[in-house]
């Protein structure tokens, strides 16, 4: 014998076990998810989708209804190490990234991180910053680096930024720029609670108590390992069709200002192979990419005025059937 190990082949068996696997491990954190936040299984899905497929998270909703609960819990379930910068009119870039601190006694420069380099980075009320210092965030959420004073600095892994919005009609916010916008791969919102749902908050325990009692449900290891599945999940050249029919319509219609850029196409495709891992899918099938699409598009989709789409995304799925 030659003593050299030769590798098993790959067997449908070994990949569907595999995939079981994936949707087993996500499965625990959904459970401890929908206990804290109730009645978003969907919102609570689409978020962890995103994180999964390496994106970045931005929630536009009223004042109240569980933007930074969730990101909180996130943190907690996924045993991510949490920080939170709120969003302000004076917020400087440097309070962000951080700061070169001079030391008389080594004669030099030491760079003091700031608060962005966490797991996850809850930036709250991110449209109440001017736009300079949203801007801080492009570096870091796409390079997944800071660089200051010439030196690139490497944020930690897994990096997800998670920004809540209060809608722009609300007094002292700022828009977001299109680059900064194009940065997030999804925008959700979680909106009032149903009768039920909302009795069950108002007897039930304080939420941040929730939080604080639990326990982490995956390690950042195994996240890792998640993460890296996505990529790998099977994508058809059927469903790559009816991928890049939807793109040409955002393009070609004359209800959108602008259609989808090729990143938003690559995202969809990443949220949608993040979509089916979750769920055990042996590649990523039309109900997937459906699934994923309103969240990858509401804030990259801008209809017309007068088109009368207040949701551009569902109008996108309705427009373009299935091949």
């Amino acid at each position: 014998m030659s003593g050299k190990l030769v590798a098993a082949p790959v067997t449908g068996a070994d990949t569907a076990r595999a995939r079981a696997d994936h949707a087993l491990s996500a499965a625990p954190v959904l459970e401890a998810l929908d206990g804290i936040i109730l009645g978003k299984s969907r919102e609570l899905r689409l978020a962890l989708a995103c994180l999964l497929a390496r994106g970045h998270l931005l929630i536009e909703d009223l004042p109240g209804v569980g933007k930074t609960t969730l990101a909180h819990a996130l943190a907690r379930v996924l045993g991510l190490r949490f920080q939170r910068i709120q969003f302000t009119s004076d917020l400087l870039p440097a309070d962000i990234l951080g700061v070169s601190v001079y030391h008389p006694e080594r004669r030099g420069f030491e760079f003091q991180p700031g608060p962005i380099f966490a797991q996850l980075v809850l930036a709250d009320e991110i449209n109440r910053a001017t736009p300079k210092t949203q801007s801080a965030l492009l570096e870091a959420m796409e390079e997944q680096q800071v660089t200051a004073d010439g030196v690139t600095h490497p944020l930690p892994e897994p990096f997800f930024v998670v920004a809540t919005r209060n809608p722009t009609e609300q007094t002292g916010t700022f828009a977001l720029p299109e680059s900064q916008l194009d940065r997030f791969l999804m925008q959700i919102r979680l909106g009032y609670p149903d009768p039920v749902q909302e009795r069950a908050l108002l007897t039930g325990i304080d939420r941040r108590s929730l939080i604080n009692q639990q326990a982490a449900t995956l390690e950042p290891e195994h996240l890792r390992v998640l993460q890296q599945a996505v990529p790998a999940v099977h994508v058809s050249d059927a469903l790559l069709d009816y991928l890049q029919a939807l793109l040409a319509h955002s393009r070609d219609s004359r209800d959108y200002v602008a259609g989808l850029s090729p990143r938003g196409g690559l995202g969809l495709l990443r949220a949608a192979q993040a979509w089916a891992l979750l769920h055990g899918h042996a590649g990523v099938h039309p109900d997937d990419l459906q699934a994923v699409l309103p969240a990858v598009v509401a804030h990259r989709l801008v209809a017309r005025a007068g088109t009368g789409d207040a949701d551009p995304g569902r109008a996108l799925i309705e427009a373009v059937p299935v091949p």
